[in-house]
Formats: C-alpha cells, sequence, structure tokens
C-alpha cells in the first residue's frame, strides 16, 4: 500500500516521501496515529505543486548557492529537545527537523536530501553537518542540540596533539679490551756446571 508520510517514521521514511508498506502496518499503525494518509492521485498532485513551490526558494545558481553558504556558516543552528538525565532525546533530530529550523529561525530553504546527516541525531551536542547546495558549492551547517531551557556547556578546546616520546638515547657499550696475551715463561737459569773436583788440599796442588 502507498502513503504519504506526514512525519518522519523511523527505518521507513521522512515527511513528504512516499512510500509502500504492508497495509496491516498502514491501517494499525501509520494511519490512526496521523503519520501518514494514503497517496490517492489528487494528493499526489497537490505534493508535488508543493515540491515546486519550495524548490524556488533554493538556491538557482552557483552565486546564490555561494551566499546561502555563507549565511548557513554563521553561528550555530540551535534545536531544543526533550532529553533525559544522560543527555539521550526521548525522539530524534531528523533531516526534516533541521530545514524545519532553518526555515524558522533563518528563513533559509533547503531541501532535506541536500543535509548529509547520515543517522538521526539521539544525543545533545554539537554536530556538523555537510549541506550540498549546488554543484561544487558545499556548507558546513553547526548544529547545537540543546534540552529545552538549558545550554550546552561551552566547546572545549581541541586537545594538543601528544608529544612523541623521545627515543631512548642509545648507549654506548665499550668493547672490553683485549686482554693482554700471557707472557712466554722464561725458562729458569740453569745451574752453574759443578767445578771439577780438584784436590781439597790447597797444598796438593802445588
Amino acid at each position: 500500500m502507498d502513503v504519504i508520510l506526514l512525519k518522519d517514521v523511523e527505518k521507513v521514511g521522512l515527511r513528504g516521501d512516499v512510500v509502500s508498506v504492508a497495509p496491516g502496518y498502514a491501517r494499525n499503525f501509520l494511519l490512526p496515529r496521523k503519520l501518514a494518509e494514503p497517496a490517492t492521485g489528487g494528493r499526489l498532485e497537490e505534493l508535488r505543486r508543493h515540491e515546486e513551490l519550495r524548490s524556488r526558494h533554493e538556491a538557482q545558481t552557483v552565486e546564490q548557492a555561494r551566499e546561502m553558504a555563507d549565511r548557513l556558516e554563521e553561528g550555530e543552528l540551535r534545536i531544543d529537545v526533550k532529553a533525559g538525565p544522560g543527555g539521550v532525546l526521548f525522539g530524534s533530530v531528523t533531516a526534516t527537523s533541521v530545514v524545519d529550523e532553518l526555515w524558522g529561525q533563518r528563513r533559509i530553504r533547503i531541501d532535506r536530501r541536500r543535509l548529509d546527516l547520515g543517522e538521526p541525531i539521539k544525543r545533545i551536542g554539537r554536530y556538523e553537518v555537510p549541506v550540498e547546495l549546488f554543484t561544487d558549492v558545499t556548507a558546513t551547517l553547526r548544529l547545537a542540540v540543546a534540552p529545552e531551557g538549558e545550554d550546552l556547556p561551552p566547546e572545549e578546546e581541541a586537545p594538543e596533539p601528544e608529544e612523541e616520546a623521545p627515543e631512548p638515547a642509545q648507549v654506548e657499550v665499550e668493547e672490553p679490551e683485549p686482554l693482554p696475551e700471557p707472557a712466554a715463561a722464561v725458562p729458569a737459569p740453569s745451574e752453574p756446571d759443578e767445578a771439577p773436583e780438584g784436590p781439597e788440599d790447597p797444598a796438593e796442588a802445588l
């Protein structure tokens, strides 16, 4: 069954999308909750005319796109949300939510499909969203998703890159001096030859 979404439905589509769903899902969930309506011929034609009217407010030339990019990058776009103590949202911030806030706060009209939001935002915080406004013209939209009536903490300075630890000094190990070679053995002095035996009495030698 084809229906036109009246609100963003997670894992189904965004507001204004024409989607095909199971008849039971449409009758039992989407239609009773006013999340969608049947995609009749008349409603589809009305939706087409509405999209054409919206597109007139979008950038039509490179110059208009650059001017819009400058406006988008001026400051933050604050979006107030309901959140629990841990910063988790009761719901989510989708591309449709962002373009609605842009139009309401700054009167800037952008097709939600030009926002590179990725997954819906489900926590408070600051986010940067690329926006493709025209061929080769891209802006960065800064979002501040904050709890209702509260302020987000100021941006923390980016941590300085950690200094690389100096390489340990290489300690030169002196090679031990070679031990002196053992001195050659000195032969013991030979005992003098015994004198020839002579007469014990020197008188005998006369």
